[in-house]
């Protein structure tokens, strides 16, 4: 009994410990899910998700908006900064998901 309580606390721990380790690169840059995640949150509560990328007018909301991760001001100073962030807002949520893109590793 406590051989198997153990074994299940360590493969909850394993796979707490997989899902973090998840990072999304993008334009030279890797970003961790949970990251990803908040700027999906972010996107959907201003509405940009609902856009197309190619009519996105900029990323100052979302670059501007002091609840985006640290993690994304390089990415919102550099050039095609709009293109980069409509991608990653487009990141399946699902570990299992995201782990069949190729910009995913960790998985």
């Amino acid at each position: 009994m406590k051989t198997t309580l153990a074994t299940i606390a360590v493969l909850v721990m394993a796979l707490s410990w997989t899902s973090e380790a998840v990072q999304v690169e993008e334009n030279g840059l890797s970003f961790s899910l949970e990251g990803v995640i908040r700027l999906q949150e972010l996107t959907e509560s201003s509405g940009a998700r609902q856009q197309s990328p190619r009519l996105r007018a900029g990323t100052g909301s979302v670059c501007a908006d002091p609840m985006l991760p640290q993690e994304f001001l390089p990415l919102c100073r550099q050039r095609g900064a709009s293109a980069s962030l409509a991608r990653l807002a487009m990141v399946p949520r699902d570990v299992c998901e995201i782990c069949a893109f190729a910009a995913c590793t960790g998985c």
